[in-house]
């Protein structure tokens, strides 16, 4: 990948220079110089700066990428101090971007950060000229049609296309990476002959993959996705749609138990392995869904960081495509949603 300038143009790669390889070392070992190359030259386009936008960018900033554009016209509000170690109590009241740049640029030096305030930019016209001019987007805590919308125009201008985000204790990650080459080692293999191989995986957007048909599945595979915590942030995007906010409120419990169950139903998901969301879950979520939970943020950040730079070095499989964290019990997996 490489760095962009001004829209529809692209600069000349940069090369690592010496001091570079010397601070990402350990990467470069990791991964291979090639990879560390790609990175340096990726600008990547982050939308909404809350709790798991705070840990992705910690990460991808330190391992070295070339340009971070964070994109937010929200002010620091007193809750955003709790996930948001970019910001101080004077900071509420102030732009997010404004006081997390400097903080976010001393973490490495060596990146480009620019921060945009302007909400209009991720309108219409605004946002096709917006992610013509990166490399990848990542969009954080967003409503389900506008990750859509600026999916599809990810998509038409093939641009790789990360969404993460928290509701409460339950987190999630989507990605579409369209067709998307990397290299890892031969499974097939015997040990002593190791050696990686070219794969390739085929993406769908957003709204193609959440309308996936679970049917199929056996019992113990459709337990193994757990589908009470997917089908549960499919109500919560479902929920804000219809009321423009998240739950945070027992009362709200019905109707996210409502959407749910109409999923499960569409998705035609296996009844001997989930019947209905459990009752616990519902109501825990209906009154936190709505609040950032720190370490739920740690944990959905870093994966979602993580990602992103498997995706920009095309070393080793990335998400496909769906991944759920239940911040409950600590597990997450991954469902492979309308995927060939």
């Amino acid at each position: 990948m490489s760095a962009t300038t001004e829209p529809g143009t692209k600069s000349v790669p940069l090369q690592i220079t010496e001091d570079e390889a010397a601070v990402y070392d350990r990467q470069i070992r990791l991964w291979g110089l090639e990879a560390q190359q790609r990175m340096r030259n990726a600008t990547i386009l982050v939308v909404r700066l809350k709790g798991v936008a705070t840990e992705a960018i910690k990460n991808i900033v330190l391992a070295g990428i070339g340009t971070l554009i964070i994109m937010d016209s929200e002010n620091v509000s007193e809750e955003d101090l709790g996930a948001g170690f970019f910001f101080r109590d004077e900071d509420v009241g102030k732009k997010r971007v404004d006081v997390a740049k400097a903080r976010i640029q001393s973490l490495n030096p060596l990146v480009t950060v620019q921060t945009m305030t302007e909400p209009t930019l991720l309108e219409a016209e605004s946002l096709d000229a917006l992610v013509m001019t990166v490399d990848l987007v990542c969009v954080t805590d967003f409503d389900r049609e506008g990750l859509f919308r600026i999916n599809e125009v990810c998509r038409r201008f093939k641009k790789p296309f990360y969404a993460g985000g928290t509701f409460g204790l339950l987190g999630y990650i989507f990605c579409d990476l369209l067709k998307h080459d990397y290299i890892a080692p031969d499974r097939s293999a015997p040990k002593e002959a190791t050696k990686n191989i070219k794969n390739t995986l085929v993406y769908s957007p957003m709204y193609e993959g959440l309308n996936h048909k679970w049917s199929g599945l056996t019992r113990k595979q459709t337990r193994e996705l757990n589908p009470a915590v997917v089908f549960t942030v499919l109500a919560l995007w479902e929920y804000e749609s219809k009321h423009g906010r998240l739950p945070d409120d027992p009362k709200t419990s019905s109707d996210l138990d409502n959407f749910a169950l109409a999923f499960l139903a569409k998705a035609e998901v296996n009844k001997q392995a989930i019947t209905a969301i459990p009752r616990d879950l519902i109501e825990t979520i209906a009154v936190t869904a709505a609040h950032e939970i720190s370490p739920v943020c740690a944990v959905v950040g870093g994966m979602l960081a993580q990602d992103i730079l498997k995706a920009l070095a095309a070393r080793e499989a990335p998400i496909a495509n769906f991944f759920t964290f239940d911040g409950s019990t600590g597990g997450g997996t991954v469902c492979r949603l309308n995927m060939p």
